[in-house]
């Protein structure tokens, strides 16, 4: 794939990744707004509004705001930065990678923008759930996050397909 052609491509998945995440949040703020929780598939899906100061599981929520901003509002978007710049050679080799980078771009970026939009905290909106196990509150940029990283960790097992063998 050419640069240019991947360039398209990655602010293109960034961009759209961002986009629902945000069209999602506001949607979930619109219909939670009244506090109450919404459950289907007998509550295997539960929505309901969080607002999160923290990070994944609400890590680092406890911790001071100045420190809290600094680390969410200044490192993770410098993290961000890092990561994209360390892989995005690896993420033009291979559609795998530079899907998963778009898309952990994407999803960053979106958590990044709703903290500053919300005072330092993102909105979260969606748990699963089995019998008494569920999961966090989380997002759309969340599931971003976690495939892109999936992606990125698996692509280089895979080989490019103009050099696999036939």
């Amino acid at each position: 794939m050419s640069r240019r052609r991947a360039a398209l491509v990655f602010l293109s998945v960034a961009l759209l990744t961002g986009g629902c995440d945000h069209a999602a949040k506001q949607a979930a703020r619109s219909a939670l707004g009244d506090g109450a929780a919404h459950s289907l598939a007998g509550d295997l899906v539960r929505f309901e509004l969080a607002h999160n100061s923290g990070g994944f599981l609400s890590f680092g929520a406890q911790l001071a705001p100045a420190l809290r901003e600094t680390l969410f509002v200044v490192l993770v978007p410098l993290l961000i930065a890092a990561l994209l710049a360390s892989t995005l050679r690896v993420a033009l080799r291979s559609r795998a990678a530079l899907a998963g980078l778009a898309l952990a771009t994407g999803g960053g970026l979106a958590n990044c923008l709703d903290r500053l939009a919300n005072s330092g905290a993102v909105t979260d909106f969606v748990s699963l759930g089995f019998g008494p196990l569920r999961t966090g509150i989380f997002n759309l940029a969340d599931v971003a996050l976690m495939a892109g990283a999936a992606l990125l960790i698996f692509a280089p097992f895979r080989a490019p397909a103009e050099h696999r063998e036939p």
